[in-house]
């Protein structure tokens, strides 16, 4: 790495033993600051680490003086002596803790005044602070470590796809707005007054023309919008994926490119062997077995249905759930009979707080049922719950009741919460599965219909034959989502790649002929001229740093995140334009209070 003499001869980690004696340059912030009476020490630290200078009145004392007046953060220029340290102050902790530097020059670029808040210390701070400082937030350890983690992991990814022979390709940002999905960013056209371009909720048209054109495998680091609420592991606004597609496949072709992935990556930034196969879950066996489609495989704690125990149950809280489409579910917690009335009470009020109507449960304490529901259940109920669950003294059962997919979710929910307060999570694992078998439609009870459940362009299974004689609801799709200790990693599908299912697919979804040639037009004239069979994925490349990490919160790993509000505190995004430029787009505000200062002309569209 060439330095600038003037400036450095050495970064701050670059200095060992190896170069007691030599003189030095040093360029840096101020980190730490330690007058002992007579010797003041000042840690420099830069972007590749620390290392400690000395000021010795008797050597200089104008340039102790100087030393003296110095602040945090200060950006300060150095010329000095490396120093072997004595044994007894070595420093392990550092890669230069060996040695310190007796200064001789002191330029101070930048004094800096007292700062919102301590760089040094890893304190933990209002998060509308730390955006708002964002720039200062960056220099503190962890979150700088965040960064360079998250830019070798980018690395590793193209270095891993490259050999592969995937080509790394660009598509357009400005792009058409998409019915499916969620909400679309709008940007509007000055030159097409009352027309909008999109901003990308992923690339997924423009890669399955890629296809199309002839391009055998593409992927890019693609950035990806999406108006939507924030969440722990979602950035409001805007995210990174990895995108990929391939052509000539199915769904095992892609699995085993994304696993042979995750090996590279663990072997290159984890320094860990990423065991694959990763195991195949349907989406219903993750439902039934999990009580959810990201399951966290990392502790037992299985959800069991018992629905047959109780079809002829006098107690009616569980006989009316026996019906099609209902079910009973329960999760045995081992040694927790005997914990407090408060304990039980504390998880029934957990799931009802996620719309269940209550959580019943039964503890086995030596060989002896007990439960508050237990007057309600007859001798063979309570023997076969036993027997199926094989319960064994300390146990206890919880159970939850009601429509299939919702009481599923529920006590998946449950599991979790149960998991957490018994403190049975495997930590510094990564536990990956492939959910398969996706429904193709759902019913959206609010506009009594079938709507696609997952993504439109996906190949059903069996093909025009399936959507022309199954029930919608049985039709399951070529599908797959990547988990990874309880977190959505990915997405992705083998495509519809053949004009007359995706005729049919759509007539399902209640989309006529021609709405689906006046949204897709250019997709079914590319597949009309031969398009090959095609699928792929995008890794979320914010998830998968945050899992790396260990970090609980996606914003902790990007650069320059939004708040929960979608704002960006630091330069102030969102923010309002001029009339000028609204008049330019031919935008009207209709706020009533910002109304006559930002009006364009009413004769405008």
């Amino acid at each position: 790495m060439g330095l600038a003499t003037f400036y450095r001869s050495h970064t701050c980690d670059q200095l060992s033993a190896q170069n007691v004696g030599e003189t030095v340059r040093l360029s840096g912030w101020v980190h730490r600051i330690r007058d002992h009476g007579g010797l003041l020490f000042v840690d420099l630290r830069d972007h590749y680490g620390v290392t400690q200078l000395f000021f010795d009145p008797e050597k200089n004392k104008s340039v102790y003086e100087s030393a003296g007046a110095l602040k945090p953060e200060s950006v300060i220029f150095v010329k000095g002596r490396v120093n072997a340290r004595p044994k007894q102050n070595v420093n392990s902790k550092i890669h230069t803790g060996e040695i310190e530097i007796s200064c001789e020059e002191l330029i101070v670029d930048s004094l800096v005044p007292s700062t919102p808040f301590p760089i040094a210390d890893e304190i933990k701070l209002p998060e509308d602070l730390r955006l708002t400082y964002r720039f200062l937030d960056l220099r503190r350890e962890k979150l700088h470590q965040n960064i360079l983690l998250r830019a070798r992991v980018i690395e590793a990814m193209r270095e891993y796809m490259h050999s592969q022979s995937f080509v790394e390709f660009q598509t357009p940002i400005l792009t058409v707005s998409s019915p499916e999905g969620a909400r679309d960013y709008l940007v509007p056209s000055r030159v097409h007054p009352g027309k909008f371009y999109a901003l990308p909720q992923a690339p997924q048209q423009y890669k399955q023309l890629i296809m199309c054109s002839g391009f055998d495998r593409y992927f890019q680091i693609a950035p990806c919008f999406r108006d939507e609420d924030a969440r722990a592991d979602r950035a409001p606004g805007e995210f990174y994926q990895l995108d990929l597609e391939m052509s000539y496949v199915g769904q095992e072709d892609i699995f085993a490119v994304v696993e042979g992935l995750f090996v590279h990556l663990g072997k290159k930034i984890l320094g860990k062997n990423i065991v694959t196969p990763f195991p195949r879950i349907t989406y219903k066996d993750s439902l039934n077995r999990y009580g959810s489609d990201k399951p966290d495989r990392r502790f037992d704690l299985l959800l069991q249905d018992v629905t047959s125990i109780f079809t002829s149950s006098t107690f009616r809280a569980f006989a009316e759930n026996t019906k099609p489409g209902y079910c009973i579910k329960s999760i045995v917690l081992p040694d927790s009979a005997s914990k407090p009335r408060s304990f039980f009470d504390g998880i029934e009020t957990y799931a009802k707080q996620l719309g269940a109507k209550g959580l019943a449960y039964i503890c086995l304490q030596e060989n002896e049922l007990k439960s508050p529901i237990l007057k309600f259940l007859t001798e063979a109920e309570k023997s076969n719950l036993k027997q199926q669950l094989q319960l064994k003294s300390g146990d206890t059962v919880f159970f939850g009741a009601g429509k299939w997919l919702d009481t599923c979710k529920v006590m998946g929910e449950v599991r979790k919460h149960l998991a957490i307060e018994a403190k049975i999570i495997i930590p510094d694992i990564f536990d990956f599965c492939w959910i398969v078998d996706f429904p193709m439609y759902e019913w959206n009870e609010e506009l009594r219909k079938i709507d696609f459940s997952h993504n439109p362009f996906s190949m059903p299974q069996g093909g025009l034959e399936a959507l022309n004689a199954k029930d919608p609801l049985d039709i399951v799709a070529f599908q797959y989502d990547l988990v990874c200790n309880g977190i959505e990693l990915s997405s992705g599908a083998i495509r519809n790649h053949r004009p007359e299912i995706m005729y049919k697919a759509f007539e399902i979804a209640g989309y006529t002929r021609e709405q689906l040639e006046e949204k897709f037009g250019h997709m079914l004239k590319a597949f009309v001229y031969g398009a090959p069979p095609h699928g792929g994925i995008a890794p979320g490349v914010d998830r998968i740093v945050m899992m790396f990490a260990g970090e609980n919160t996606i914003r902790e790993v990007i650069m320059f995140p939004k708040n929960q509000r979608a704002q960006e505190l630091m330069v102030g995004s969102p923010s309002s334009v001029t009339p000028k430029q609204l008049r330019e787009l031919n935008i009207i505000i209709r706020d009533p209070e910002i109304k006559e200062k930002t009006t364009a002309p009413q004769s405008q569209p």
